[in-house]
């Protein structure tokens, strides 16, 4: 295991489910990051696919000292830099690119790359990661390709994002090169618009009692 993996790993500390965010209104980013929280999902990955979801990290980063807050849909070095800048504490691709991986090869912030075919798990491995993204993870296989991916890259483990929900996270979890799974389903949209902390607290307390079996 990589040294990055393993500071990736401490980072996530255990966690089964990484919440997947999208924040339309940077003033949401305080609230929501501390409901997580309470509900037992401190490290939270913010996606780059507003206007000021940068904003929404730092004001994260920087307010919610119980939060880890990574950022998600970085698709180039700039992209990282800004994030690692705004206070990410790890960085998640959807995919892998020489770019990248020399970004992240200059940083202290950890990457979680995407990874689906085996020619890119292969490029993630020869970089030194062993810890990736799967994505989209029902779309391209879901848990029966994870299961084979198992035997011919023993020791490399996964995080699916895609199309994971509550009915299925634990389906993910239950395979052994497993670590965790990402998912929106604990901070929907309607709840985010609507300031129902509570009931996302709620979400985030059942899903933190998911653990791999």
């Amino acid at each position: 295991m990589s040294s990055k993996t393993e500071k990736l790993l401490s980072l996530l500390d255990g966690q089964p489910v990484i919440p997947v965010l999208k924040i339309d209104n940077v003033a949401d980013a305080v609230p929501l990051a501390r409901a997580l929280a309470r509900g037992g999902l401190r490290a939270i990955e913010i996606t780059l696919r507003t206007p000021d979801a940068l904003e929404a990290i730092r004001r994260a980063a920087g307010e919610v000292e119980e939060a880890i807050v990574g950022s998600g849909t970085i698709l180039d070095a700039r992209q990282f830099e800004q994030a690692e800048k705004a206070g990410s504490k790890f960085i998640v691709s959807p995919g892998v690119t020489r770019e990248l991986l020399a970004a992240a090869g200059n940083s202290e912030v950890p990457l979680l790359p995407g990874a689906i075919t085996p020619g890119e798990i292969m490029a993630a491995r020869e970089a030194g990661l062993d810890f990736l993204k799967f994505f989209p993870a029902e779309q391209a296989g879901g848990v029966s390709f994870l299961k084979a991916l198992a035997s011919p890259f023993a020791g490399i483990n996964f995080c699916p994002t895609g199309g994971v929900s509550a009915k299925n996270a634990m389906e993910y979890l239950s395979l052994p090169n497993v670590n965790c799974v990402g998912g929106s389903w604990v901070a929907p949209d309607n709840l985010i618009k609507a300031g129902n902390w509570a009931a996302i607290e709620a979400l985030a307390r059942e899903a933190s009692g998911l653990r791999k079996s």
